[in-house]
């Protein structure tokens, strides 16, 4: 292993001894990763050598029989090539992956034991729950998978705001009343005391069970969204001030438990609907403690009768301890090696070959990558640019998108089944979103595209929301962009404007960027 580490360095040392953030910028894995692959004390993924190599200017197909005979002598040979193997069987895997845990998968959520029964208490005793936590500390899991199964028998509510909460609320509402949503958004926007009145009418109208004493349990998930995504403040402020109207009326029937990243408390407290509960309502989620971390690994390998080899445990529990953020990358990296394990052991070879803690989840990205072809890769591109919500303030969040926002061409429709596929991308009903913000994070290509392309994206954006409220208002002149937002966005590049999935001008009028504003309106196409 130090052999290989040297000759890796030797090659670096030839190409002009790069930096590692040059390196990391045409391997697209992080400084880390790459600093660590020529250090020698473990030996890297394939992946991630070649990656290496790649941007050194070697020659991937000799380093790769370099990194198989290295591996055949640290592991064994049958070892190795069981774990470069990944099983094809149809089982169902122990970990959860980028996802976050369900109500169904209460039997295999373990480690937040403690968590759970410290939130469950909280809800019976003070009913508005405010749960803050970084991205990836678990919060969405605990809340799904932990504090909804213990409320037996209690009917639920679940769901994400996105641009529109009031609407989101009221479909599901309107789906759990068996009537129209456009009213009950009518309603909702009304006042702020409809969201307690309609829980009340549906658990009175309910046929089993004692209605006297039911309730109803609303956890609004990604609540950052009402931030993100919501551009309308009257219409944040009504959905905030209908939640906790709902959980703090005399006689309420509503628990509601809220969850959002611990980056935008700040946000929260500038909220008058939420100010003055948030003292007596929120609850932080920190990281696992290392027995934690131990059931997490070890108890769900033990339900699916595996064992988990002692070196992966040591080296998984020390990767992950103390890290904010670490979950999805644990869970991600332990389904890989999952899919690499030997017979019925998971093993630390299997972890090493799957790309380890951070670089499990870029390996799986660039592998998906790289089996598509230039245009699908320009599609995958485009989509994964809007799947992602650019931070004012804050790190860039998911992106939840409706499935017609996107252009219905066929590379788009195999980029979603194969970044679906690789669980990079979870498809529910008609929307489709990022799996984990970790991926945001890990992926350093993404990364890279984002910091490329920020400024445009956010025109594009703003031109797209400009569009949708000047089709509203029947094509209103007053809508028109001026001045300075007129130059802006007529320096965009032709193809920006016309690329599939955006909102753009279908005629762009050759005028001064001075002129105060277009001489006649243009038509807006979704393209």
């Amino acid at each position: 292993m130090f052999e290989f580490a040297a000759r890796l360095r030797k090659l670096r040392e030839q190409a002009g001894r790069p930096t590692y953030r040059d390196l990391a910028r045409h391997a697209h894995y992080s400084i880390a990763t790459l600093s660590s692959a020529a250090a020698g004390r473990q030996l890297p993924s394939l992946a991630v050598t070649l990656a290496y190599v790649r941007a050194c200017g070697g020659d991937e197909r000799e380093w790769e029989l370099i990194w198989r005979r290295t591996a055949d002598a640290c592991a064994g040979a049958p070892a190795a090539a069981a774990t470069e193997n990944r099983h094809s069987d149809d089982a169902r895997p122990p970990y959860a992956g980028l996802a976050a845990f369900r109500e169904a998968d209460a039997g295999v959520f373990f480690g937040r034991e403690r968590l759970t029964g410290a939130l469950v208490e909280h809800l019976k005793e003070r009913r508005l729950l405010v749960l803050f936590g970084a991205s990836g500390s678990g919060k969405s899991s605990v809340l799904r998978a932990g504090v909804l199964p213990a409320f037996v028998g209690v009917p639920t509510l679940v769901f994400t705001p996105g641009p529109h909460p009031l609407e989101e609320c009221a479909n599901r509402l309107a789906a759990r009343a068996g009537v129209a949503p456009g009213p009950v958004r009518a309603e909702l926007a009304a006042e702020s005391g409809a969201l307690h009145r309609m829980v009340r009418q549906i658990l009175a109208g309910r046929q089993e069970g004692d209605s006297a004493t039911e309730e109803l349990l609303l956890v609004v998930d990604q609540f950052e969204e009402v931030f993100t995504l919501c551009r309308d403040a009257e219409e944040r402020e009504r959905f905030v001030a209908s939640l906790v109207h709902a959980a703090q009326a005399p006689d309420s029937r509503t628990r509601v438990a809220v969850a959002v990243r611990s980056d935008f408390y700040t946000h929260c407290t500038r909220s008058p609907g939420l100010v003055d509960a948030l003292p007596h309502a929120h609850h932080p989620v920190g990281p696992m403690t290392v027995e934690e971390l131990r059931a997490a690994i070890v108890r769900p390998a033990a339900r699916a009768r595996l064992t988990v080899e002692s070196a992966l445990l040591t080296t998984l529990t020390a990767d992950a301890h103390g890290r904010s953020g670490a979950l999805p990358l644990l869970s991600h990296a332990l389904l890989e090696t999952w899919g690499r394990r030997r017979g019925n052991a998971l093993t630390l070879a299997g972890y090493r070959a799957a790309g380890g803690f951070e670089g499990a989840l870029t390996q799986t990205a660039e592998a998906f990558y790289r089996a598509l072809s230039d245009s699908q890769r320009r599609a995958t591109r485009r989509l994964f640019l809007r799947l992602v919500a650019l931070g004012e303030g804050t790190e860039d969040t998911k992106r939840r998108v409706p499935r017609q926002e996107l252009d219905d061409g066929p590379d788009t429709a195999l980029v979603l089944e194969q970044a679906t596929r690789a669980r990079l991308l979870t498809v529910d009903g008609d929307h489709v979103e990022i799996a984990h913000e970790a991926l945001i994070r890990c992926w350093t290509r993404l990364g890279d595209w984002l910091d490329e392309d920020r400024d445009q994206e956010r025109l594009l954006r703003a031109l797209t929301e400009a569009t949708a409220l000047w089709e509203s208002l029947d094509h209103d002149r007053d809508i028109l962009y001026r001045g300075v937002r007129l130059a802006a966005v007529k320096d965009l590049p032709r193809q920006a404007l016309t690329a599939p999935g955006t909102v753009s001008w279908a005629s762009w009028p050759d005028t001064p960027t001075s002129s105060p504003v277009w001489p006649s309106p243009p038509t807006a196409v979704r393209r």
